[in-house]
């Protein structure tokens, strides 16, 4: 059994953070019941995340869609939602009121902003978020780059929401009580930094991006070209590693002492040499040479090279799925060992899903003829177990 088997979370958000922090949910047990509008269907990203889900087409506006939503949150046992503030509220759907009449609900509202605050009305992308936390400041090498749409929403956002709704779950285990969480994508990511401000603090970094030692900088931490046009990444920070890197790209008359290595006026003609070094062969060449090697270097992978990478493919991290790939959730110690294989749950019609969520016959009936619940989306592959 999953570690969240027989919580029940209803979904009502449609961007990115929201679903692939539910689809988070799913993969470790949790009863999904996404709200999708109607017409508008699961697209895009969305419906990339959106396995081992259930969902339906319902209208909150209408009366009828607002009492199926308000009696689906009287059985749940989390609420997630990724409105900006008030929508909610607008929607006859305040956390307050939920909360009211069914005292174990965790309420979740995902945003980039937060529920208060100088911008919490304002609209924004991940890199707004990541802007404003500090967070983009530091990517990059002589200047900020913005990462994909991954480090704000996803990282900073998602898991922040599933954190909060772990440990509210984990708080209602003590006192029977529910609460609002509020994760907002800005706090995560400015949370992400207390590492990078005590290396400020302690004398370790001046607070420029350019003299950063892991962004990019120090010729042993980074990125390099190969002859064929694919990328190789080091990391041989620690002394015996850098020894390792060095001796590996035939670097015999370079210094190995760490007062050496550290030493900032060095870097870039180093930087130069090992450049040149990765240039003069191919990718596959270069992970001939380090093969063994403990130097902290391995190839850059594109995704389509995942499946057949031997690590992730020994640890069935990476599956087919359809014309593409699902990544199984690491899954605690001591679960199915079966769990991380992809597999389809089991269609039950609109009936059966209401039923699942808690709601009797007469809900149910009464749902379907008034919310128009003709159909529902089918969930889409889901980790077994």
């Amino acid at each position: 059994m999953k570690p969240l088997a027989g919580v029940r979370v209803l979904d009502f958000s449609a961007l990115g953070p929201g679903p692939f922090a539910s689809m988070m949910l799913a993969d470790y047990g949790a009863e999904v019941l996404s709200i999708i509008r109607p017409g508008g269907s699961q697209f895009g990203l969305a419906a990339g995340l959106a396995r081992g889900k259930n969902s339906i087409e319902l209208d909150l506006a209408t009366p009828s869609g607002n009492a199926l939503a308000r009696k689906l949150a009287l059985t749940a046992d989390v609420v997630l939602e990724g409105f900006r503030p008030g929508v909610m509220e607008r929607l006859n759907l305040a956390p307050a009121d939920l909360i009211e009449a069914n005292p174990r609900l965790i309420f979740a509202r995902l945003t980039g902003w937060g529920q208060t605050g100088a911008y919490a009305q304002r609209a924004g992308h991940d890199i707004n978020y990541l802007a404003i936390s500090g967070a983009l400041g530091v990517c990059g090498i002589d200047r900020p780059v913005a990462p994909p749409a991954l480090l704000g929403d996803l990282a900073n956002g998602s898991y922040l929401a599933v954190i909060g709704i772990l440990m509210a779950l984990f708080d209602r285990n003590r006192t029977g009580l529910g609460r609002i969480v509020d994760a907002a994508i800005v706090d995560g990511a400015s949370y992400m930094l207390s590492a990078l401000f005590a290396e400020r603090a302690s004398g370790h970094w001046s607070g420029r991006l350019d003299e950063h030692m892991l962004t990019g900088n120090a010729p042993f931490y980074g990125v390099y070209e190969c002859a064929d046009g694919r990328w190789f990444a080091v990391g041989a920070i620690e002394t015996k590693f850098y020894d390792a890197f060095l001796t590996a790209l035939g670097l015999h008359d370079v210094s190995r002492h760490p007062s050496s290595q550290m030493d900032r006026r060095s870097w870039s003609a180093l930087r130069a040499r090992v450049a040149a070094r990765f240039r003069s062969q191919t990718r596959e060449a270069w992970q001939l040479v380090f093969d063994g090697v403990d130097a902290c270097a391995t190839p850059v992978l594109a995704l389509d090279e995942l499946e057949s990478d031997v690590h992730l493919r020994s640890r069935a991290t990476i599956s087919p799925a359809g014309n593409s790939w699902a990544v199984a959730a690491p899954l605690p110690t001591g679960t199915d060992a079966n769990s991380s294989a992809v597999t389809t749950r089991q269609f039950s019609g609109v009936s059966g899903i209401l039923r699942d969520f808690g709601l009797g016959e007469p809900d149910i009936a009464e749902a379907i003829s008034t919310c128009g619940l003709g159909g529902a989306i089918e969930a889409a592959p889901q980790p077994a177990g």
